[in-house]
């Protein structure tokens, strides 16, 4: 009952739900204590709406945001508990008394504090809100941003304004119990006298040397690095932050991009969530701002999302422009007709370019570029499962997506009967469940299965944990020591080079100082991948898990892996370069033959109706590769999807950006030279119908 409440309040945790019932249970407790009166049940109610309403926001509660929206938000919060304390004092007879009449004016003074208060503090905000946020680019040394205020000013101000009041608060509480006039007024002095400190000490932030300059200036500055870094290959992506792992799964491409590459963001949201990375980026939530930003030496615009706002590039005539994607599936977003906007849609292998033409989206066969999949490097080759370990099965099934269809995942119809038929399995498996980060975003009924299917792992992997069959080998048990203690060790490193973890700059602090130091860069992806290694010999080959998150990520778990269990997605594709056994859950019940035909990337897996009871082919063909009978399609479908292996696909990748270069350059050649006709001011060519271009 409690956890159903938790997920239908959408908070986090039972305190979060415990809070937030005494906050709104305790209003009416003080209209009634002031009422009777009685002080020291009002005094009580008031100290806990004070706790629940900081603990609230200290957790940043979904409730805070939803009380503002049904008008009682935090300042009428405030002000119902002084309105009731007036009513508490004129109740006991003191509404004749000098301090009933400073307390009313104390809380009207200090409420005509708050709007100065307001003013300042989103003026600050807004001056400080660059018109571009980046990193590793050198700002610095262009133009001077000052730092920001103290955290403490900023950060949840508002509330912190609000709980001024409490001296005011306890001192009249103090004279209405004693009858002691000083109290209250020494308490509405340090009111006053605090709140009016507030203000004061924000002023300085709001203009002259303590503001970042004016958008002119700082686009400038960009433009001037523009211009001495000469960028050639660039990586547009906007999108929500749930989709940031979108553009993080091509950082590492991009980082070995043989041009001079640069990674374009359109919200703030999407730099916050972005992976460390080598490589410049500037994050333009303007779309005149990018259009007047100077990117005339980019000649190949990379785009991992069919989006809206990818129009604001794709106006730009002298770049070649190519879709990408994020994954490469059987999917109806791996053919969405917005593809043919591009000059070429790059697929990984021959399965992409076949997919295009069935679906007859207006993408033209000469526009296709097979290039392989750069991302799949770490992915190992099956060896089979070494003697002594007990077999690994990943079940990664995708999420629920927005259309509701249920050949979408198999989370819902079959994941419990997939999950119970593995930790039941005999000969006995290992299952790591790896769910898709949006699983539960859009059904609840998904959200639900997820939870269940949880359960059901972790219970399985509690009772293993028991389990003398699994637990008798003690050189494991110290290996798994030392592992943990490596993982520790590692982790103390990443966090000193990661800093405190509580990063107190703002975005204007951040776009001057975040210039990447490659030593330290390189350090972290090398205790990264100490980390990951360290993580699965600390984990008992024989143990069960649910692995969320960022780490260990998708990949790792294939490696660790001998065989999957998925749905149609990427992730399957993906999956393939391992040559491992798979199977994919035909969960609309379309039939084998159909699913197959339907379904370019299952023509060699084990098909698996929603109640799971072919599995057992798959766990056949991990306990005896030798009798495994679709080793070979693997292998003829690994090519078909993801290319040759050699040359490799990084190679291929950049073969291709270099290509499309070369054409990019002959056409700006002719729209600047000998094409139709234009206009020159200033020294930029302006095509009709078109943006400006700088002429070099």
């Amino acid at each position: 009952m409690i956890s159903t409440a938790i997920r239908v309040a959408r908070v986090g945790s039972a305190a979060e739900l415990a809070a937030a019932a005494l906050m709104v249970l305790g209003f009416p407790v003080l209209m009634v204590a002031a009422l009777v009166p009685s002080i020291y049940a009002f005094a009580a109610a008031a100290a806990v709406t004070y706790l629940a309403d900081h603990y609230l926001h200290r957790k940043g509660s979904y409730l805070i945001n939803r009380l503002s929206k049904v008008r009682a938000g935090l300042s009428i919060r405030f002000l119902i508990r002084q309105l009731l304390l007036i009513l508490l004092l004129a109740r006991m007879d003191l509404s004749n008394g000098l301090v009933f009449y400073g307390a009313i004016a104390c809380f009207i003074a200090f409420y005509g504090l708050q709007a100065p208060h307001g003013a300042v503090v989103t003026l600050i905000r807004n001056r400080r809100r660059m018109p571009v946020a980046t990193r590793n680019v050198d700002l610095k040394s262009r133009i001077r941003i000052p730092d920001a205020p103290p955290r403490g000013l900023l950060d949840r101000s508002a509330e912190k304004m609000l709980h001024l009041d409490l001296a005011a608060v306890v001192g009249l509480l103090i004279s209405a119990m004693t009858d002691n006039v000083i109290a209250g007024f020494v308490g509405i002095g340090i009111t006053l006298a605090l709140g009016s400190l507030y203000v004061l000490v924000l002023m300085p932030y709001v203009r002259g040397r303590k503001t970042p300059p004016d958008a002119d200036t700082v686009l400038a500055a960009v433009d001037d690095w523009l211009a001495e870094y000469r960028p050639g290959t660039v990586l547009y992506f906007s999108g929500s932050k749930d989709s940031a792992y979108q553009v993080n799964m091509w950082l590492e491409t991009m980082e070995q991009l043989e041009s001079r590459p640069l990674i374009l963001l359109r919200e703030r949201v999407i730099l916050q969530s972005l992976a460390p990375t080598s490589v410049p980026v500037i994050c333009v939530p303007g779309g005149v701002h990018l259009m007047n930003m100077d990117l005339s030496t980019v000649r190949v615009a990379l785009y991992a999302a069919n989006v809206g706002k990818n129009i604001h590039l794709l106006r730009v005539p002298t770049m070649k422009h190519v879709f990408i994607g994020h994954g490469d599936s059987d999917k109806l977003a791996s053919v969405n007709p917005f593809s043919k906007a591009y000059d070429e849609v790059w697929t990984a292998g021959r399965a992409g370019r076949d997919r295009y033409a069935i679906a007859d989206v207006g993408v033209r066969d000469d526009d296709i570029v097979e290039v392989g999949r750069p991302q799949l490097a770490p992915i190992q080759s099956w060896q089979g499962v070494p003697d002594g370990r007990i077999p690994t099965v990943l079940y990664a099934p995708t999420w629920e997506g927005w259309d509701g269809d249920p050949g979408n995942t198999s989370l819902v119809l079959a994941g419990e009967n997939i999950v119970k038929k593995l930790v039941k399995a005999d000969p006995p498996v290992r299952v790591l469940y790896k769910p898709h980060p949006f699983t539960g975003t859009v059904s609840a009924e998904a959200g639900a299965a997820h939870r269940r299917v949880t359960a059901l792992v972790e219970k399985a992997a509690a009772s293993r944990a028991t389990d003398a069959r699994f637990t008798a080998d003690t050189t494991d048990t110290a290996a798994q020591t030392a592992a943990k203690a490596e993982l520790t060790r590692i982790e103390t490193r990443l966090t000193e080079l990661a800093g405190t973890g509580d990063d107190k700059r703002d975005e204007a602090e951040a776009s001057r100082d975040d210039v990447v130091d490659l030593k330290k860069h390189e350090e972290i992806a090398r205790l990264r991948a100490d980390w990951n290694d360290f993580y699965w010999q600390a984990l008992p080959s024989y143990r069960h898990a649910v692995i969320t998150g960022a780490e260990p990520r998708l990949y790792d778990c294939f490696n660790v892996s001998d065989a999957m269990v998925s749905d149609i997605s990427s992730v399957v594709s993906d999956f393939i370069a391992s040559g491992k056994p798979y199977a994919v859950t035909d969960s609309a019940g379309l039939g084998v033959e159909e699913f197959k035909r339907a379904n370019t990337a299952v023509r060699a897996a084990v098909i698996l109706s929603n109640s799971a009871k072919e599995l057992g082919g798959l766990l056949d063909a991990v306990r005896d590769p030798s009798a495994d009978p679709l080793a070979a399609d693997r292998d003829e479908l690994k090519l078909y999807l993801l290319g040759p292996d050699e040359p490799t696909s990084i190679k291929q990748f950049n073969d291709a950006v270099a290509a499309l270069a070369r054409k990019a350059e002959t056409r700006r050649a002719h729209l600047l030279l000998g094409g139709p006709p234009r206009l020159l001011v200033a020294g930029v060519a302006v095509l009709p119908g078109a943006r400006r271009a700088a002429v070099p």
